[in-house]
């Protein structure tokens, strides 16, 4: 099958001033919500895009574990590659697509690390395995195989006993505060619903952009 074949046409949805909230939190929780819906194991799917240290943009999935009026939080080792690069530049795009919805909402933003005691509170209350897979690992540093990264996992929860490891002091979460979010709508013809909220002095400015 050639790639330049594949056609679809969108018509689940439209984004228009009646289905539009004023506060874009708003808008995207019930996106979300309605994400959950149509696939609950994928829905907190996010791209995380950060200025590599190396000069390129870098793109990577990672999992939304919340968020509320002040943004958005997800949790990653920060000695990572995109811990040494929001270290560098807190400037953050956060990338969603849910496709069964025929939808996508882009946000930019800027990160900040969350609190130890938010940060410490999530790692205990992910499964143990996760725990001690966070704890052995130096992730984004070259390992030599895949058999030293079991071994240190064996290691840690022998070790342990069947406890749990501290939250390691280089992980934890990040909070990133919206500035701007772009909420797409798939629709017929190739005339897609794009909706920007900006943020303003004191409201989120709305426009519409051509597709």
């Amino acid at each position: 099958m050639k790639l330049e074949s594949i056609r679809r046409e969108y018509k689940k949805a439209e984004l228009s001033k009646q289905n539009l909230e004023k506060n874009p939190f708003e808008l995207f929780s019930r996106w979300m919500q309605e994400a959950l819906i149509s696939n609950p194991d994928e829905a907190n799917s996010v791209s995380v895009i950060t200025h590599g240290i190396d000069g390129f943009p870098q793109s990577r999935v990672v999992l939304l574990k919340s968020y509320n009026a002040d943004g958005f939080i997800f949790y990653t080792n920060y000695n990572s590659q995109k811990g040494k690069a929001l270290e560098l530049d807190p400037r953050v795009g956060l990338h969603f697509f849910w496709p069964e919805l025929e939808r996508q909402v882009r946000i930019s933003g800027h990160a900040e690390k969350t609190s130890r005691e938010s940060s410490s509170s999530y790692f205990h209350s992910r499964p143990l395995k996760s725990q001690l897979a966070a704890a052995i690992s130096d992730q984004s540093a070259e390992i030599p195989n895949r058999k030293y990264l079991l071994e240190q996992f064996e290691s840690l929860r022998a070790k342990l006993e069947g406890a749990e490891p501290d939250c390691p002091p280089h992980w934890g979460g990040y909070l990133v505060r919206p500035v701007k979010f772009e909420f797409w709508q798939g629709r017929e013809s190739r005339l897609h619903d794009r909706i920007v909220f900006e943020k303003g002095n004191k409201d989120w400015v709305i426009k519409r952009l051509a597709p």
